[in-house]
């Protein structure tokens, strides 16, 4: 019986415009140079305030890719 193995990283996307965009801006650039992409799960999302307004989203997403030794 032969399985998979894969890989779990954390990336963090920003946006000025929302969460959904930060996401899809961290998996946008993670797929780039990582190949085999299966799951991504938002583990928190944040926002960056200035001057008492927000000025960016950001969502820390875990990626999973299979591993390939």
């Amino acid at each position: 019986m032969s399985g998979s193995v894969y890989k779990i990283i954390e990336v963090v996307g920003t946006s000025t415009e929302s969460w959904e965009a930060a996401a899809k801006t961290a998996i946008d650039t993670a797929s780039k140079s990582l190949k085999d992409l299966r799951v991504a799960e938002i583990t928190k999302l944040d926002m960056k305030i200035e001057d008492g307004k927000v000025t960016a989203y950001r969502a820390r997403v875990s990626l999973s890719f299979k591993y390939h030794p």
